[in-house]
């Protein structure tokens, strides 16, 4: 899978919302019990801890401690983009806010921030929720049910971009050429910001359709560079396995692209330092080869033949032109050849999927261990001495996050609830069967 989509898959995962005018899932104590010892089962299995341990718990507990003084102490230190219009755009049920955006233009060029909630400030190497942080390697997200990496007393409060109060933040402050979106400046730095509001993507949707509505402009200007950075992608050669995204969630998708590619071109090219960077390889040309052949056999697909050169492109090419009962078919035949994508301490190879030479997690500090530690590492320059296993350790426990995620959908559908209408629109336990949506099945699988 493309980073590109798994910046989505990430935010999506997270995304449980309510869908308009439906309620929640309903199912009886029983499935609730059933549902409850698969859980634990894959805890077990994948060694993922679901509890914080009390002294995690009570250094969570004093960092959330006298936050407005803490801040104002630290804004003498920082860049302060108090007055700098900016906002979050989420899920409609995201629990933290942990990434805001502010833009503007002049003739020559773009002005893109992107603000990151600074978790560094509070977890660092020395501290109990550090090396919880390492243990948990990222948050997992299950139907209905999230294990966080960072406890949420400090995750939904003093990291959470929240709008109307102060907070601190690590910005990616980006002047962009208007014609070529190329880097004419780039700083990283520690910062205080107030964000204006919190959308949801339907309200920025919303925002988008309605000129005289608050952040219109400033909407519809990200959309219109967050746009044209994801044509330049594709022309590139980036890998797009979901040519129909909204405007939303292009906005978001393609600034924190931005924003982590900078990043680590900062640490590479001007540090040349070691960091979490992103290495994703290639399939082998007789993966590639059957892929494409097997695309080219679905029913009302065909690859353009000027796109056969570049897999990445015929693949592009084929999803944009296919009936959507095809995109489905398309996608898994990609991701059937596609290598797993992991963390190493030098990006050798590149991203295969997006096509980039240097890449690497910076923007989700509150869920993913491998970007903490790139705050670290761009903060203090200091990299850890046990980094290459702290790359192994975020690798593999998001493989085993993933594959946990997988087999609990497998048995929720197994016991007949749908996963997908339990992340859409939430999970309500009841009493009285018949007013269950799902009841426990005659046989349950073991």
């Amino acid at each position: 899978m493309s980073d590109a989509d798994a910046e989505r898959e990430d935010r999506d995962q997270a995304a449980a919302g309510t869908a308009e005018g439906q309620g929640p899932v309903r199912i009886t104590e029983g499935l609730a019990e059933l549902l409850e010892e698969k859980r634990e089962d894959l805890f077990e299995e994948f060694e993922i801890r679901d509890k914080f341990p009390a002294e995690v718990k009570r250094e969570a507990r004093e960092r959330t401690e006298d936050v407005v003084a803490e801040i104002e102490s630290e804004a003498d230190e920082r860049r302060d983009l108090r007055d700098l219009t900016t906002w979050t755009t989420d899920p409609a049920d995201a629990q933290d806010f942990d990434d805001a955006i502010s833009i503007r233009e002049d003739d020559e060029e773009y002005h893109l921030w992107v603000h990151i909630a600074d978790v560094s400030h509070y977890v660092h190497p020395e501290s109990a929720m550090w090396e919880e942080a390492v243990q948990r390697g990222n948050t997992v997200y299950l139907p209905g049910y999230t294990i966080h990496m960072l406890p949420p007393t400090l995750a939904e409060t003093v990291c959470s971009l929240v709008p109307n109060e102060d907070r601190l933040a690590h910005t990616v402050e980006m002047r962009l050429d208007k014609e070529t979106l190329g880097f004419e400046e780039l700083d990283i730095y520690k910062s205080v910001i107030e964000s204006d509001e919190r959308l949801t993507y339907s309200q920025c949707e919303k925002r988008l359709d309605d000129p005289d509505a608050p952040l219109h402009a400033e909407n519809t200007l990200a959309y219109e560079v967050a746009d044209q950075m994801h044509e330049q992608r594709k022309e590139d050669g980036s890998l797009v396995l979901n040519p129909s995204r909204d405007r939303a969630h292009t906005i978001i998708e393609e600034c924190m692209l931005k924003a982590n590619k900078a990043v680590t071109h900062e640490l590479m090219w001007n540090r040349g330092v070691e960091a979490m960077y992103r290495v994703h390889p290639q399939p082998t040309p007789d993966q590639w080869n059957d892929a494409l052949r097997e695309i080219q056999e679905t029913e009302g697909v065909s690859i353009p033949g000027a796109s056969w050169d570049d897999p990445r492109k015929a693949v592009n090419a084929a999803l944009e032109e296919a009936p959507p009962r095809a995109l489905n078919k398309i996608q898994r035949a990609v991701l059937k050849v596609m290598p797993r994508a992991k963390y190493m301490n030098d990006p050798f190879g590149g991203h295969h999927a997006l096509n980039f030479d240097i890449y690497g997690h910076f923007t989700s500090p509150i869920r993913r261990l491998s970007d903490l530690i790139n705050h670290w590492i761009v903060h203090t320059n200091d990299v850890p001495e046990n980094l290459v296993k702290l790359c192994d350790r975020a690798s593999d426990k998001q493989k085993d996050g993933e594959t946990a995620e997988r087999l609990y959908k497998q048995f929720m559908n197994e016991v007949g609830v749908d996963p997908y209408a339990v992340n859409n629109r939430g999970l309500e336990v009841v009493d009285d069967p018949e007013e269950a949506t799902h009841d426990v099945p005659e046989t349950v699988p073991e």
